[in-house]
């Protein structure tokens, strides 16, 4: 996904030169008044951090040693066992140039890159023309370092919209790009739809889960009688195996009792007992095996991108005592991906089965779609309300949020 920010950035500048004539045209005095009129006035670079302590533990925790005498009824040794992590940290820099609605105000008296302003999900804009934000970024948390980035571009005319964007966000596994291009039709001055197409790359396997395909493979044996049994073809337990696991059969008896039980004891492969039973490998370690296997699986996959057609509205109504904003962007069901294994892809994400992918199975398509609302009403001199929420859908994935209150000003 790395190569496809170079892309985005190659795109802007392609898209820039469309807005403005070459400096053979237009000498180079010109030129650079029109790239100074259309991309950077109004702009702001900027760069920008934080630091903070990282989180601690409500309680500690500790866990007791031998003593160097090794003589395990001495007095053993303490020792503090709780996690500690290095402070957290972001550091980012960027240049921005986004028109705000009339009721957004600047949260600030700086921008630092972490602003999330409509311009970014309503079709539409608060003005004609150009926007963007080119915003790259590392942090750490809890002692993890990650790199985000983000890369936007819109432009906005009377009949059209074009948007090209990029984003990571490292830390909770988003990373995706989207191209799209729609017609734009004014219905008065504050109603507008559009229509057009949407191309998005992503690196997720969304709809695929390969330990739950490898579990579920099976193998048939026809019995003298004529009747069939299934049997795991890869038995739960021997995922250990493949990751240099052992299990060693062993008899215990209770000194209490002299009851005898049977089990299996687990070693790892520097023949160290990670489990003294099959139940407690399997609630113990197997778990983090299933997750590492599958990060491996996913890794052999290449990204994907698909196409589909793209609709949307958006309503706008200011006044200073009354405001409204309600907007929609809806992804028809009609998917079609040009990059990446479509086998693996989120059209066969209920197509697995016992023994692999469903042979001559049908591709299932899916919606995705998002919308929001911003509401603003002053009542009286003193009292105000609102509310503001987006909700958005995308292959598996969704999210909402939403603030809404009261504000009573006394004079």
């Amino acid at each position: 996904m790395k190569k496809n920010v170079g892309i985005l950035m190659l795109l802007m500048f392609m898209s820039f030169q469309t807005y403005a004539q070459s400096p053979e045209a237009l000498g180079k005095e010109k030129f650079f008044k029109s790239l100074y009129t259309d991309f950077l006035k109004y702009g702001t670079l900027y760069g920008a951090g934080d630091l903070s302590n990282s989180i601690e533990a409500a309680e500690r925790s500790y866990f007791v040693r031998t003593g160097e005498d090794g003589n395990l009824y001495d007095i053993p040794v303490v020792v503090d066992n709780t996690p500690k992590y290095p402070f957290d940290y972001r550091i980012g820099f960027g240049i921005r140039k986004l028109a705000r609605f009339d009721y957004e105000r600047k949260p600030k008296n700086y921008y630092d890159g972490t602003e999330n302003q409509l311009a970014f999900s309503a079709p539409t804009s608060a003005f004609k023309g150009l926007e963007y934000q080119i915003h790259f970024e590392k942090e750490r948390w809890r002692g993890e370092n990650f790199q985000n980035h983000h890369v936007f571009l819109k432009h906005t005319g009377k009949y059209h919209i074009v948007k090209i964007e990029s984003r990571e966000v490292d830390k909770i596994n988003l990373e995706f790009f989207s191209v799209e291009a729609r017609a734009r039709l004014p219905i008065g001055k504050k109603f507008s739809i559009s229509a057009g197409a949407i191309a998005r790359g992503h690196e997720r396997a969304y709809g695929y889960n390969p330990i739950e395909i490898w579990l579920n493979e099976s193998t048939e044996i026809v019995n003298p009688d004529g009747t069939i049994d299934q049997f795991p073809s890869n038995p739960w337990y021997t995922l250990g195996f493949l990751y240099g696991y052992t299990d060693h059969y062993t008899t215990s008896t209770d000194a209490a009792t002299g009851e005898e039980t049977q089990d299996w004891i687990w070693k790892d492969a520097d023949g160290n007992i990670v489990a003294y039973t099959d139940l407690e490998f399997r609630e113990n370690v197997f778990t983090d095996l299933m997750n590492r296997y599958n990060g491996e699986q996913w890794e052999m996959l290449d990204p994907w991108v698909e196409i589909a057609p793209i609709i949307g509205f958006d309503f706008y109504h200011y006044k200073n005592d009354f405001w409204l904003h309600a907007y929609g962007n809806y992804i028809l069901p009609m998917h079609k991906y040009i990059k990446g294994e479509e086998k693996f892809s989120y059209l066969h994400r209920n197509n697995w089965r016992t023994g692999g992918l469903i042979v001559d199975s049908q591709t299932e398509q899916w919606d995705d779609y998002s919308a929001g609302l911003s509401f603003g009403w002053k009542v009286t001199r003193n009292l105000g309300i609102f509310a503001q929420g987006e909700y958005s859908k995308m292959w598996d994935s969704e999210f909402f949020q939403t603030t809404f209150g009261l504000n009573i000003t006394f004079k």
